[in-house]
């Protein structure tokens, strides 16, 4: 397994901390070489300290105009080609839906669904090109189920899943498959921290597996659907929720 991916290119957005940092990591491990991005600029610590050489940090706002378009220059300026997008960046703004605010969900739907469009954009002009790519946009359990107080943050993920079968559909002719991964709750740092006590007790409980998921698990399946095997899955949102969906 430690080299399937060498000489491949990988952009990972969100990639400082959480999940993004832990897909970098994965593919770092696998020979990628990975290019970082994130708005804050611990970007340049977290690519520093992953595994192999020639890993790019790139500190930027996705929600900026253009922005989507200057990584993707940058990372075929500097490597010649993008194999991979991973699209992990992503924040959570919880209220109840009449008490929500306009900022709270304008940022949420910026950041969750539109910058990942772009990326997507960008970067499905390069790998339509070469005639390959492999896009997973990370969605959430929360595409698919209601949860209190996530009225924006479910309706940014659905909206991902919108996306991603379009994408799929229109780019598979081309060797460009576009999937999604929706996990449950995920043992982040802040994961642990939103989740701690009585209250992720009673979510657990919830939980068939009676447990949150890993970010390795999250990161294993990222790696596995942008593999040479997995080249007819596409248009597909796959659950890593211990069941959660189910009941």
């Amino acid at each position: 397994m430690s080299g399937q991916f060498e000489g491949k290119v990988v952009i990972v957005t969100g990639a400082a901390s959480g999940i993004g940092n832990s897909v970098a990591h994965h593919f770092a491990g696998l020979g990628a070489r990975v290019f970082g991005v994130d708005r804050d600029e611990s970007i340049g610590t977290a690519m520093a300290m992953l595994p192999g050489s020639g890993h790019h940090a790139i500190p930027i706002d996705l929600t900026a105009i253009g922005s989507a378009n200057t990584v993707v220059s940058e990372a075929v300026d500097a490597a010649g080609h993008i194999h991979v997008l991973v699209n992990s960046a992503g924040i959570v703004l919880l209220d109840h839906a009449e008490d929500l605010s306009a900022e709270a969900w304008n940022a949420t739907i910026a950041v969750n669904l539109t910058a990942s469009f772009f990326m997507a954009q960008a970067a499905g002009r390069v790998m339509k090109a070469a005639r390959f790519g492999r896009i997973i946009n990370l969605a959430s359990q929360a595409s698919v189920v209601g949860l209190d107080q996530h009225v924006a943050y479910s309706a940014s993920k659905a909206g991902l899943l919108g996306m991603t079968r379009v994408l799929s559909l229109e780019w598979a002719p081309f060797g460009v498959t576009v999937n999604s991964v929706s996990p449950t709750v995920v043992e982040t740092p802040l994961g642990k921290a939103a989740w701690a006590g009585e209250r992720g007790e009673k979510m657990k409980a919830l939980i068939p597996a009676g447990r949150f998921a890993r970010p390795d698990e999250i990161a294993a399946l990222i790696a596995y659907i942008a593999g040479d095997d997995a080249g007819m899955i596409t248009g597909e949102n796959i659950l890593i929720d211990g069941g959660y969906s189910s009941v």
